[in-house]
């Protein structure tokens, strides 16, 4: 008897620990929905309405899958994931501040941003601005009407950038990379339209580099601009108002 009075209490003392430890658990896999709620746990049968909503719920190096089309507001990330929408409407429309912002602090840290519809509304400031350290990959994205930048790289030290696919126009700027406090980032820029962003294409400011193939720039004042002898790699296959590029350096 007195053996069945310790289990019970024993059971007692841990239901409540029992009953908490699904709240607190991140999964590896969550999705969002156009129809979801923030409140659910983020699963297939119950999705998130937010990027924001499931990206607590998401471990780190985890994804956040889109499940039907919708508007899934912007994000800050401070963790190593990935938010991918596979042909379905992924959009972030946002007014007077940034699209998404990401902050990793490990340049061991990986973002990958992939088919989501980033829109500014002629007031927003940058779609995707990286303030951390890391690799952020945008992969087949439109980013578009922001009044700075589709995208700003202004990491830490080593911070990278890779925009593969992707179409960014009438914005300010297209593409600017310039390290925070004058360290060196590296942009990568790979078969992306940049239009009709009258700034300037793409825009690196030394030490940081930019290494670009297979892009068109169309529409800006100049279509990429090096400050203070930056590195430009081209590999001569990129075109510049439907002309292929002759002044860039080839390698």
């Amino acid at each position: 008897m007195r053996r069945f009075g310790l289990l019970v209490l024993t059971i007692g003392f841990l239901i409540p620990f029992l009953a908490s430890a699904p709240a607190n658990a991140q999964a590896t896999r969550t999705w969002v929905s156009g129809v979801g709620d923030d409140a659910n746990p983020c699963s297939r049968t119950a999705p998130c309405k937010t990027f924001a909503g499931a990206i607590s719920k998401t471990a780190a190096f985890g994804e956040i899958n889109v499940l039907d089309p919708g508007g899934f507001g912007a994000v800050t990330i401070t963790k190593s994931i990935s938010i991918r929408s596979d042909h379905i409407e992924a959009g972030v429309l946002v007014s007077g501040t940034n699209g998404i912002v990401v902050s990793l602090p490990a340049a061991t840290d990986r973002v990958l941003l992939e088919g989501l519809d980033i829109e500014g509304l002629g007031t927003g400031l940058d779609g995707v601005k990286i303030i951390g350290s890391g690799t952020t990959t945008i992969v087949n994205c439109a980013i578009r009407h922001f009044t700075a930048n589709g995208v700003n790289l202004n990491g830490t030290s080593t911070a990278r950038a890779v925009v593969k696919n992707s179409i960014i126009t009438n914005n300010a700027g297209g593409f600017l990379i310039a390290g925070a406090g004058g360290v060196q980032n590296t942009g990568v820029s790979l078969d992306t339209l940049y239009d009709n962003n009258p700034s300037f294409g793409i825009s690196v400011t030394a030490p940081s580099n930019v290494l670009m193939a297979g892009n068109e720039i169309l529409g800006a004042a100049t279509a990429v601009v090096a400050n203070g002898g930056a590195s430009v790699t081209s590999f001569g296959n990129n075109a510049v108002n439907f002309t292929p590029t002759t002044t860039l350096p080839l390698k």
